[in-house]
């Protein structure tokens, strides 16, 4: 099998109100849109899911229960991606990754890097703060030259990155344990309609109502 693809549905979207990967979008739930996504390039779908989720699968071919951190959910949707050479790590709450996006960040795995992930120049001012006495201090402000912003899907060799969550690490994102395993990890565009789904009012933009 060449491309598996693992679709991380497990949190619990309190800044949302309620799991926001469920919610309506046009239609049909925000995770179901996101693993119409992946299957673009994906052999295998595999939907990582909150405990007690009583849904159809959102399409998925597989559907397994995560664990109490991204990371861990992670891990559990690996642990059923079989003989893939790839694997595609996509939040559910990015149902708006376009086509080329996927194909991208596998495109340059299979080129060679151990990971791909989609960067976005930092086109704001970036501060590093402080909290005194309950209020945020400026300390200094941070060079963005060399700053992406990024976002998934995010595409990995999958031995490397099973092998950089073999040691049961934390991050915020799946590119972080493998490049602290060494691995390289490339940047290809992102896309600015790429958004991720947090708050009812990301939905409200979108024109979609919740």
């Amino acid at each position: 099998m060449g491309v598996a693809a693992v679709v991380v549905a497990a949190g619990e979207g309190r800044r949302f109100g309620s799991p926001k990967q469920f919610a309506d979008l046009g239609g049909s739930t925000v995770a179901r849109h996101s693993v119409e996504a992946s299957r673009g390039v994906a052999d295998l779908v595999v939907l990582v899911v909150p405990a007690g989720y009583d849904g159809d699968g959102e399409g998925a071919d597989l559907v397994c229960e995560g664990g109490p951190t991204r990371s861990a959910s992670v891990r559990a949707g690996l642990a059923h991606v079989g003989d893939a050479e790839v694997v595609v790590v996509h939040d559910a709450a990015r149902p708006w990754a376009p086509p080329g996006l996927f194909a991208a960040v596998v495109a340059a795995v299979r080129e060679g890097a151990d990971g791909a992930v989609p960067g976005l120049e930092v086109t704001d001012t970036l501060k590093r703060v402080t909290l005194l006495e309950g209020v945020h201090v400026v300390e200094s402000t941070i060079a963005r030259e060399s700053l992406v912003a990024v976002q998934t899907p995010q595409a990995f060799r999958t031995g490397a990155l099973v092998a950089a969550h073999a040691g049961g690490g934390e991050a915020s994102d799946d590119a972080a344990l493998v490049e602290g395993a060494g691995g390289r990890v490339v940047v290809v565009p992102g896309d600015p309609g790429n958004r991720k789904i947090t708050r009812r009012e990301d939905l409200v933009v979108a024109g979609v109502r919740a």
